[in-house]
C-alpha cells in the first residue's frame, strides 16, 4: 500500500510538473504553442470575458480552499495523508489543463513593443520571474510542497514532519517569493494583448485574495512568531505590505 502512494505522488507530481511547464508557455503566447492567453477558442468578446473569470474563479477556489487547514482536516478523513498534497496538486493541474482548453482569447493590443532590445529585456525579466518562483521552491523543500516528501516519508515508515516556520534567503526579503515570481512573469510581456491583461489582472486578484486567507493560517499556526515576521518583512515586493 505504501509503493502505491509512493507511485501515486510520483503521478501527481509528474502531472503537476507538466501543467507548470505548460503554463509557462501558455503565459508566454509562444507560436509553437497548442493553445496560449492569445490563442484558444473563440466567443463574443463579453461571453468569452465571462468565461475566463469563471476559469480564473474556478482556479482560485481550487487552489485556496483545497490548502485550507480546515478543508484539509476533513479531506484527510476521506483520502490518506500522505498523499494528500498530491491530490491537492493533481487537482490543480486538472483546473489549469481546464484553462488552457477553454480559455477564450479576447481581441485587442495594448502595446507592443518592436524595438528588439528592449523585447529582450521585457523575456529575461519574464524567465526571472519563473526562476526566482522555482528557487524559492527549492528554499523551502520542494518535495514537500508538491508531495513527495510526504509519500517517501510514508513509505519509509516514518511519522508525518511537524511544521517548522523557516524564512531563509529570499524568505528573508519578501514573505511570498513564489507568488512574487508568478507576479512578475504574468506582468512582463512585450505584447500586452487585452487577453493577457484580464489574465494578468485576474490572477493578480486572486494571489491577493489567496495571501489573505493563507496569512491567517499561518499567524493560527506559528503565532506571535509569524506576526513579528510580517511587521519586519514586505508581503510581495521588499518593505511594501508590513502589517501587524
Amino acid at each position: 500500500m505504501r509503493a502505491l502512494l509512493m507511485l501515486f505522488a510520483i503521478a501527481c507530481y509528474g502531472a503537476f510538473f507538466a501543467s507548470f511547464v505548460y503554463l509557462v508557455g501558455w503565459v508566454a503566447g509562444f507560436e509553437f504553442m497548442p493553445t496560449s492567453v492569445d490563442k484558444g477558442l473563440s466567443a463574443d468578446p463579453t461571453a468569452a470575458a465571462l468565461i475566463n473569470v469563471g476559469l480564473i474563479a474556478l482556479f482560485g477556489i481550487q487552489h485556496s480552499v483545497m490548502a485550507r487547514k480546515g478543508f484539509k482536516e476533513r479531506w484527510t478523513r476521506i483520502i490518506p495523508v500522505p498523499i494528500e498534497r498530491s491530490v491537492y496538486c493533481l487537482l490543480t493541474a486538472v483546473v489549469l489543463g481546464a484553462m488552457f482548453i477553454w480559455w477564450h482569447p479576447l481581441p485587442g493590443t495594448l502595446w507592443s513593443i518592436s524595438d528588439e532590445a528592449a523585447r529582450m529585456a521585457i523575456w529575461a525579466v519574464f524567465w526571472f520571474g519563473w526562476v526566482f518562483l522555482f528557487v524559492a521552491t527549492l528554499l523551502l523543500n520542494h518535495f514537500e510542497l508538491f508531495g513527495l516528501q510526504q509519500a517517501w516519508d510514508n513509505l519509509r515508515g516514518m511519522a508525518v514532519r511537524p511544521h517548522t516556520m523557516k524564512t531563509p534567503f529570499l524568505y528573508k526579503w519578501v514573505r511570498h517569493p513564489i507568488q512574487t515570481g508568478v507576479f512578475i512573469a504574468i506582468w512582463a510581456t512585450p505584447d500586452m494583448t487585452v487577453s493577457h491583461l484580464l489574465f494578468a489582472v485576474l490572477y493578480t486578484a486572486y494571489i491577493l485574495i489567496g495571501l489573505h486567507y493563507e496569512e491567517k493560517d499561518l499567524v493560527v499556526e506559528f503565532g506571535d512568531e509569524y506576526v513579528a515576521y510580517r511587521r519586519q518583512v514586505g508581503k510581495l515586493l521588499p518593505g511594501i505590505g508590513k502589517s501587524g
